[in-house]
């Protein structure tokens, strides 16, 4: 009974030994990486709001190429940080656990091969994304439409996040969507540098073209020297011609160059504009 006890008791200070060494250890490990978490993540917040709020104080109406650029660089540093400083914690914390790193190797090699396939994928998201952050594809509040591999519908949408496996995007109806970024086939981005609002005009095919053409320029005119219109164009847009005839109907372009973004609203008010015009001129009824 006495051996017993002292067997216990050898034990119960083993255990108290390695709670006051490798145990407080342990948890000074995981206290410490929550604090870092939580300081990288308020860091990159603070980083993310001063460009956000240098973005709605200035007289820019979109944000600049470089700005977006940052914003997305700071999400995707913070996650490759983070994820570096959690690998590094979890291999010191089985270290104090008795598990060696050489030891470790082999299995890992072993486990390594298991999953070599499944990982491919995740390999191939992150190589993407490493490219889609260097050569500056999108960032931050680009407008893209995204080609996914085995969808036949493409994903469009602003983006809200980009990190090194995934694109995060939200749609003109408040859907978010995720999209792996090894997915990705084609982006086309719908707000780098500048863009363009198209209008396709229906007119009778028994219209004067040229008085048409002269309806259309003088509305662009209009457009231009609006000064609600004017901070969103680039130039004043102009009449492209003839695009499509048919029996009865002959479709007539109309372009603007806008500020990135901006096109969808341009778009909307030189078509009204253009239909007020034509109402006037007595086409609107066959347009």
């Amino acid at each position: 009974m006495t051996l017993q006890f002292a067997a216990l008791s050898g034990d119960s200070v083993s255990l108290l030994m390695w709670l006051r060494g490798n145990g407080l250890e342990v948890v000074l490990y995981i206290v410490g990486v929550m604090l870092f978490s939580r300081f990288a993540t308020y860091v990159r917040d603070r980083i993310t709001r001063k460009i956000d709020a240098q973005f709605q104080s200035s007289d820019s109406l979109v944000r600049s190429e470089a700005a977006k650029h940052r914003h997305a660089l700071a999400q995707v540093l913070t996650w490759v940080v983070l994820s570096i400083v959690y690998f590094l914690v979890g291999l010191e914390v089985l270290k104090r656990f008795g598990f060696t790193v050489g030891g470790l190797v082999a299995p890992a090699a072993v486990l390594g091969a298991a999953l070599g396939f499944g990982a491919q994928r995740v390999v191939q998201d992150l190589l993407a994304g490493f490219f889609l952050i260097t050569e500056r594809q999108y960032g931050f509040g680009d407008v893209v439409r995204i080609a996914v591999t085995g969808q036949p519908d493409p994903a469009e949408g602003t983006v809200e996040d980009v990190t090194l496996r995934i694109t995060t995007l939200r749609n003109a109806d408040g859907e978010v969507i995720t999209v792996p970024n090894g997915q990705i086939v084609k982006v086309t981005n719908l707000s780098k540098d500048w863009a363009r609002a198209a209008i396709d005009v229906p007119v009778p095919a028994t219209a004067d073209i040229t008085k048409v053409n002269e309806i259309l320029h003088d509305v662009g005119t209009k457009a231009f020297q609006d000064r609600k219109l004017n901070s969103l164009l680039l130039d004043e847009p102009t009449v492209m011609g003839l695009e499509d005839l048919t029996v009865d109907q002959m479709n007539i372009r109309m372009v603007a160059r806008t500020l990135p973004g901006k096109q969808f609203e341009v778009g909307r008010e030189l078509r009204v504009r253009v239909a007020a015009a034509l109402r006037r001129e007595g086409l609107s009824e066959n347009a």
